[in-house]
Order: C-alpha cells, then sequence, then structure tokens
C-alpha cells in the first residue's frame, strides 16, 4: 500500500553580499528572502521541508573573519522560534540549518528539526568538517558530537547528512541502520569537481541504503570571497537511484516531490544489503 509523503527543497542565492553590513541585518535579509518560498511550500501541501546549508545568510567559509562569529545562535533558539509558527499553520515539518553557538566560543554547523506541530525535536551537527582551498570549515565549526540521529516525525523518520558528510559513506549507512526512510542533506557547493559527484554519491548512498535523499544546494555567486558558482540543482532521489524532481543551475526556486515510503521495503526486499552485511569484518574500518 502506498504510503506518500511530500518533500520540499529550497535553494537560494544570497540577497546581500556587501561586507560593509552589519551581519545582523545580513541574516536578516536573506531569512525573509526565504519567507514566500516556505509560504509556497506550504501552499503547496509539503509535509516534510529542508532549507539549504547555514540558509540565513552566505557561505562565509572562504574567508576566515571573526565577525562571521556574530552569525551564530542557539539551537532551539531565535530562528526555530522564528520558523516555528509556519511549522504549525502549514502542518509542516521543516529542517533548519544554522549556524549554532553552544557556549563560549564553541560553534556548529547544525541543522534544527521542527515537527509538524512545532515541536522541536532535535539537531543534527555536521560530523565531517572540511579544511581545504574555499572551505575554510574548521576555522568556524567543531565536529558535530551527537552522532547520527534520526527524527520520528508526524510524517516518517527522517535523518539529516550536511554537505562535505555526503562524501562519507559510513555515515549514511548508520542513518539507515537506524531507521531514516528520508535523508536530507543540505549543502553549500561550487561548480567544478564536485559538480559530477553532486548527482553521483547521494544516489549511491540512496540505492546503498534503500531510502530516498533530499539534496540542496544554493544559487548564484558570493562576492566578496567569489569562491565560484554555487550550481543549485537540488534534488529528490528514490531507494533505486532515480530522480524525482530537480531543481535549475540558477534560480531560486523550491521543488517538489511525493516519496512512497513504501517502495523502502519492496526495494530492500530484493536488495537485501542489510540483511548481508557483515560488520564483524568492520573492525578496520574503525581501528585505522
Amino acid at each position: 500500500m502506498s504510503r506518500i509523503l511530500k518533500g520540499g527543497l529550497i535553494q537560494c542565492s544570497n540577497p546581500l553580499n556587501d561586507e560593509s553590513l552589519p551581519v545582523a541585518e545580513i541574516q536578516a535579509a536573506a531569512f525573509e528572502k526565504h519567507i514566500p518560498l516556505i509560504e509556497e511550500a506550504g501552499a503547496k501541501g509539503v509535509q516534510v521541508l529542508c532549507l539549504q546549508e547555514i540558509f540565513n545568510g552566505p557561505y562565509f567559509c572562504p574567508g576566515q573573519d571573526k565577525r562571521w562569529y556574530d552569525a551564530a545562535e542557539t539551537v532551539p533558539g531565535p530562528t526555530t522560534e522564528a520558523l516555528t509558527p509556519f511549522a504549525v499553520k502549514y502542518n509542516m515539518v521543516i529542517v533548519v540549518p544554522v549556524y549554532e553557538q553552544d557556549g563560549a566560543g564553541i560553534f556548529y554547523n547544525t541543522a534544527a528539526v521542527i515537527d509538524a506541530d512545532g515541536t522541536y525535536l532535535g539537531k543534527y551537527r555536521k560530523n565531517h568538517i572540511p579544511q581545504t582551498s574555499g572551505f575554510w570549515e574548521k576555522y568556524f565549526f567543531k565536529p558535530g558530537n551527537l552522532g547520527y540521529p534520526v527524527f520520528q516525525t508526524a510524517y516518517g523518520k527522517i535523518g539529516v547528512y550536511i554537505c562535505y558528510d555526503r562524501h562519507f559513506p559510513e555515515g549514511a549507512r548508520a542513518l539507515g541502520l537506524a531507521g531514516a526512510e528520508v535523508v536530507f542533506n543540505p549543502s553549500a557547493t561550487v561548480a567544478g569537481l564536485s559538480q559530477y559527484l553532486w548527482k553521483l554519491e547521494q544516489p549511491a548512498h540512496a540505492v546503498a541504503n534503500g531510502y530516498f535523499m533530499g539534496c540542496i544546494n544554493r544559487v548564484g555567486e558570493e562576492p566578496p570571497w567569489n569562491i565560484g558558482r554555487f550550481y543549485g540543482s537540488s534534488y529528490f532521489v528514490d531507494p533505486r537511484g532515480e530522480f524525482l524532481a530537480e531543481a535549475s543551475e540558477t534560480e531560486d526556486e523550491l521543488i517538489v516531490a511525493d516519496m512512497d515510503l513504501a517502495i523502502i521495503d519492496e526495494v530492500r526486499r530484493i536488495w537485501q544489503f542489510y540483511r548481508d552485511r557483515r560488520p564483524e569484518t568492520y573492525d578496520p574500518l574503525t581501528n585505522l
């Protein structure tokens, strides 16, 4: 029997790319730009909506300017509180990726999960933190310390993996073992080699683990860093590796897909990857 979950992803360009402005003003503009798209999602009956990585501002990690520490907030906190009324209004689960501060000088790249009744369900902290040209994230974020949680929402079990995490299959498997039916990957990635990997790795995770994935990337260019063009191309993919919906490379937009969660059981009965796992042989994966 079908079990349809209507998912939504929002990809968006940053509206204010002016380093002379206060951080709070830049953040407020980014937040407000998302509101019409969130409203559109609600009007279209989206049941689970995910926003892009650090959605309420630019991707500031190409630089190492400590002023961006001012962008961090508690989770739950002001942004989750501001979005809770939209979750309640539309009976919609919202995944909210923000920059989190957890005490003096302690920062994480985080995604909060708000249930359809407005309940704060918890958060995921990005576990894999890159430190490479244009992506100096270790300057801004500690590695996550909450493992790979799966959240029981009003509509199903969801997990979150953030951007660079997608290069690591171990966490993707952990989410599947914990029961995730849909895994969201909010990201900020620019044209180049990663654009090829964008449509390779995550469909592979969906197939290897027998779940749906919703993958989000922002669009546009962001001065003054100018590390390249964020190429959008957000998409949903099913456990067979088939694309259900895909966004453009350039436009601010909401994409929506109907995911039949009943397919998960159907696919797993054919591809018995969980039955045939050999965890007793995997010690070298954690011992090396």
